[in-house]
């Protein structure tokens, strides 16, 4: 029979941190970390990381079960939205499966890279005015944040580096399964040129119908900034094209 507090925390959600507990619990936060560790060597719990715990379904093995990487990564800081390459493959853009799964967030947290469970985590801080774009899907019966379509491909553009570079979010604009509408306020309200030129780059490459502002600037930047610096110059977009054309259209 499993112990009390782990039912009454198992009705909360698979997740729980220490502060989640104590408010269920009448125990002080000492003896309440003696009892987690203990329900941990029994294999009833498991720790994510400092503070935050799993509850690990009856008849399950320690160290054989876990959580949705996406689940695990919504714990590791708040507020949370999993995006970048994670949203990419998640929209369906890609077929390419990232080793990391990248979560960006608003708060302070000092430790940018993590490890649990054998996956990678990235935590990647955005201002708040970047902060946008949301939607709550429900994976394991717990709700997480993911960055919508339209934000995916404007945050992509925005930090190719995240993402696997230009090439896999060429894709996601390719496939043309977005909003042009939301496309054009997100592209204005990220507030980085570059964006709005790599977007408009692809679409004119792609066959794209929308009508996007013109370029304002007399400087060139990269199609890809993961890439060399090399390639023929777009005067539209004002883009040095440092990818295969070809490649692109493949």
């Amino acid at each position: 029979m499993r112990n009390k507090l782990v039912d009454r925390l198992a009705r909360e959600g698979k997740t729980f941190t220490v502060s989640e507990a104590l408010k269920l619990s009448d125990l002080g936060k000492e003896s309440l970390l003696v009892l987690l560790s203990r329900l941990e060597k029994k294999g009833w719990i498991e720790r994510i990381e400092k503070g935050t715990y799993m509850i690990l379904p009856l008849g399950s093995e320690k160290q054989k079960y876990t959580l949705d990487e996406f689940v695990i990564g919504s714990t590791l800081v708040e507020p949370h939205c999993i995006g970048y390459w994670s949203a990419l493959n998640y929209h369906g853009f890609t077929e390419q499966i990232p080793k990391t799964v990248f979560v960006q967030t608003t708060s302070r947290k000092k430790e940018r890279d993590k490890k649990v469970f054998g996956v990678r985590y990235k935590v990647i801080r955005l201002k708040e005015d970047k902060f946008f774009g949301k939607e709550k899907v429900w994976l394991e019966e717990t709700p997480v944040n993911i960055t919508d379509k339209e934000k995916t491909i404007v945050d992509c553009l925005d930090k190719p580096k995240y993402c696997g570079g230009v090439i896999e979010v060429a894709k996601g604009i390719r496939s043309q399964d977005f909003d042009k509408g939301k496309m054009l306020e997100y592209i204005g309200r990220i507030g980085n040129s570059g964006v709005l030129r790599r977007f408009g780059y692809l679409c004119d490459l792609y066959g794209v119908d929308i009508e996007l502002p013109s370029v304002d600037s007399r400087n060139y930047l990269l199609l890809d900034p993961t890439m060399p610096d090399k390639g023929d110059k777009d005067p539209k977009w004002r883009l040095t094209i440092n990818l295969d054309e070809k490649e692109l259209k493949a």
